[in-house]
């Protein structure tokens, strides 16, 4: 019996020892893929993706960012973020030292990211709070966040433009945000506000969420943002400050509106259902919308 329990000890020694090698490896080869885009000369953000912790290539891209943005203060905010393995603020939080802070509205993932090696060794703090746009400010002042930041990212699937529009006591330098896709280039729509918004419970496909392409970079002209590109699978827009712009390229909605390459909706049992974008726009054209112009 006792040489059984070694034996699992040992083997959970190994997977935990494995998991830890892999994320050292992990980290190592974004270095070496943000090495080699440094001497790239591209002004298109697609050609400096890499993935080392973020969903699609966002790591790399803000790694460009960065690079081409005066940052003075080496501080994030995340929203929404799940358990923090897949997030778009990780590889710089390990890679660059920068500091943060995470807002996520599960209390079982807050105490998965609080258990996680990464928040003792960094400097990196956890907050369990479901966001709206009332009491975002209040929130991030609780957290001693205010002022000029590095970056903000903002994924919490329904409120987003609201939020970020309601956002005032930071200003980052550099703001990600996820944009639906499926609203089109031309129209600048958002889901109305509800402070109680789930996604899962919105509407069974899951699609009905967020806002258009065309409503964010409104928004961000209106907040003192320029929109500089997408990442290439269509999910996610980036930001910089005006004033801080320097040589980035400024993009228009229709310019830098990318199709999203991933098929996520579900039908009413739940599965995914792999409609097209047509199949999935008409799910939306019934559905409650606000045209925004800010």
């Amino acid at each position: 019996m006792f040489g059984s329990i070694r034996k699992i000890k040992s083997l959970i020694n190994t997977m935990v020892n494995f998991d830890k090698r892999l994320g050292e490896i992990q980290e190592a080869l974004g270095r070496i893929e943000d090495r080699q885009n440094s001497i790239n000369d591209s002004t298109c953000l697609h050609d400096y993706e890499f993935k080392v912790y973020s969903q699609w290539g966002e790591d790399g891209i803000i790694n460009y960012l960065i690079r081409n943005v005066a940052i003075k203060n080496n501080a994030f905010v995340e929203f929404g973020v799940g358990n923090y393995m897949e997030a778009n603020t990780r590889f710089l939080l390990v890679n660059k030292n920068w500091s943060g802070l995470v807002i996520e509205a599960d209390s079982a993932n807050v105490s998965f990211i609080k258990s996680d090696p990464i928040y003792w060794r960094n400097n990196l703090k956890a907050d369990c709070t479901f966001i709206t746009k009332d009491n975002i400010n209040e929130l991030l002042k609780t957290n001693d966040v205010i002022g000029d930041i590095g970056l903000l990212s903002i994924d919490i699937d329904g409120n987003d433009y609201w939020v970020w529009r309601e956002i005032d006591v930071i200003s980052p330098r550099i703001v990600v945000i996820e944009y639906n896709y499926r609203f089109g280039a031309d129209n600048a729509v958002t889901i109305p506000y509800d402070a109680n918004f789930v996604r899962q419970k919105a509407h069974y496909s899951m699609i009905y969420f967020g806002a258009s392409l065309k409503a964010l970079v409104n928004l961000g002209k209106k907040k003192g943002y320029s929109f500089v590109g997408c990442n290439s699978n269509g999910l996610n827009a980036f930001f910089v400050r005006t004033d801080i712009l320097g040589d980035l390229k400024v993009l228009t909605a229709e310019g830098g509106y990318v199709l999203g390459k991933f098929r996520e909706a579900r039908n009413k049992d739940g599965r995914i259902s792999f409609l097209n974008y047509k199949e999935e726009a008409s799910i939306l054209l019934g559905l409650p919308l606000i045209e925004v112009d800010d």
